[in-house]
């Protein structure tokens, strides 16, 4: 019963993920807006990590699922959708900037995961622990890839709402000034940003009591419908000036 229900957890959040990224890549097809690129690649990334968590709980964890999960569920996704938050708080400068980093970081990071050795034996019934079974540059990565574009997203999600409830522009350069039609929905929107943030980062908290596999297929699913929310609201709330 557990498996099933976290197979099923898992592959929900997998179809939130492609309708998220479907709805962005949309409206970037039709507007050309960086942030919503970034946003379209951080869903591929959480669709990946997904189905993984899905192929590992339909069939039993091994080393290429928890590779795939640990690659793209706990180092590269959260990283790009902290772009999207770059771009639109900072501009297309500094948002161009910081991608190029971010693909150099996402294509050495994988890098790591696929050739780093993996020690002891993978468990196929349980989440494996990157601390048994990796050496520490591929821990530090996901240390690094998870914590500070969570701040980013939760800090800037927070900051937008607070700059909007007092009137001001949401943005800190005036290359990404935008026009918003509605500042409660704009803040509305940005405090279920923040709240989606703090979920995909709360996972380890409700692993003692739920066990390793369901808090993170929880947290993942609960996560991404509340970003889900937050954008679509927010996306609404302004347009381009």
């Amino acid at each position: 019963m557990g498996v099933t229900f976290n197979t099923a957890l898992a592959a929900s959040s997998a179809i939130v993920a492609i309708a998220f990224g479907l709805s962005t890549w949309d409206r970037w097809l039709r507007r050309r807006r960086p942030h919503e690129l970034a946003w379209t690649i951080a869903m591929v990334l959480f669709a990946i990590a997904s189905l993984s968590l899905w192929w590992a709980e339909a069939r039993g964890w091994s080393s290429a699922s928890f590779r795939m999960f640990f690659a793209f569920g706990a180092i590269v996704n959260v990283p790009w959708l902290g772009l999207g938050t770059v771009y639109l708080l900072a501009g297309e400068k500094i948002g161009n900037a910081v991608m190029r980093s971010l693909l150099v970081f996402t294509g050495f990071a994988l890098g790591v995961i696929a050739t780093s050795p993996l020690h002891g034996t993978i468990n196929p019934t349980t989440l494996p622990k990157g601390s048994e079974h990796f050496d520490a540059l591929p821990r530090i990565l996901a240390a690094v890839g998870s914590s500070i574009p969570a701040l980013i997203i939760f800090g800037g999600a927070a900051w937008s709402a607070w700059r909007v409830l007092r009137g001001a522009t949401p943005a800190v350069t005036t290359a990404a000034v935008r026009n918003v039609m509605s500042p409660r929905l704009l803040a509305l929107g940005n405090v279920f940003i923040a709240a989606g943030a703090a979920i995909l980062s709360a996972s380890g908290t409700f692993s003692a009591r739920l066990g390793a596999d369901r808090s993170f297929a929880i947290t993942l699913l609960a996560g991404i419908v509340v970003l889900f929310i937050g954008f679509l609201v927010a996306s609404n709330a302004t347009k381009r000036r």
